[in-house]
């Protein structure tokens, strides 16, 4: 069994088994939820849409059906490459481009809005990371141009996280079986999830992997804060993909939709 390094995350088999991992994920409903923020938020009709950790490219295809034109990054190169060989079995025009959010330098720089959902903000674990990736999203947006983002809500991680979580997938000739273990590091708002992967055919374990993720998580205080210090105006946050139920400390994951200003 092998650890993968930090900045290797998503790596190999990981991003090959990725889309098993999360096939019950409700991406048509979210990325219809995003489109209705969009719709809403945007004062000027939005066309281009910059995503930021889209993974195999679920979200950004779901969005494509709604008429945008989506460029989809990540830093993840075998997540691309799973997404770019969905794009080619479904006629999609997405560009799908490595990139690291904190190091964004696209040609475009006019983007109508960017998304950045599953968490992935929280990533960048520090203020200092945070700050830098949102001086670079704003840098490319048009002016007034929206980010709609997803993170995890600190009262929720803190009173319900499971120390330890197992889930088991059957496939063709094989079952998958991911064990997660998470730790709280309380000074630095940081959950770290150790997933152990173990492949078994015939009750015998053949393939077997490891990656740490570290995670930040935030109170809605901390993520306004950091937006307005990045120029970005807060306009509305809610509770998940969720138009009407109100924010509590049950609240696991909030979508935050705020403007350049």
């Amino acid at each position: 069994m092998s650890g993968a390094e930090p900045d290797r995350l998503y790596a190999a088999r990981y991003a090959e088994l990725y889309d098993f991992f999360y096939a019950d994920k409700p991406y048509c409903d979210e990325a219809a939820f995003v489109h209705q923020c969009i719709r809403e938020f945007s004062g000027a009709p939005a066309h281009d849409i910059l995503e930021l950790a889209c993974g195999t490219g679920k979200h950004a295809f779901e969005l494509e059906k709604f008429g945008y034109t989506v460029t989809a990054t990540d830093r993840s190169v075998e997540m691309l490459g799973v997404a770019r060989q969905r794009a080619a079995t479904n006629d999609s025009r997405i560009e799908f481009v490595p990139a690291d959010m904190q190091q964004l330098d696209l040609s475009k720089k006019d983007w109508d809005a960017a998304v950045c959902l599953f968490d992935s903000i929280g990533y960048l674990k520090t203020d200092a990371g945070i700050k830098t990736a949102l001086d670079r999203i704003r840098d490319h947006l048009r002016q007034a141009g929206l980010f709609i983002f997803e993170f995890w809500h600190a009262p929720a991680m803190l009173n319900g996280y499971s120390p330890i979580r197992k889930r088991s997938w059957k496939m063709a000739n094989a079952e998958i079986v991911r064990t997660s273990e998470t730790t709280l590091d309380y000074d630095n708002s940081l959950a770290k999830v150790t997933y152990t992967v173990n492949e078994i055919r015939n009750g015998q374990t053949c393939n077997a992997f490891r990656e740490l993720h570290t995670n930040r998580f935030f109170t809605v205080d901390e993520m306004k804060k950091l937006l307005t210090s990045a120029r970005f105006e807060p306009l509305k946050l809610f509770a998940g993909f969720n138009g009407t139920e109100p924010i509590s400390d049950k609240t696991w994951h909030i979508v935050a939709v705020a403007r350049k200003s």
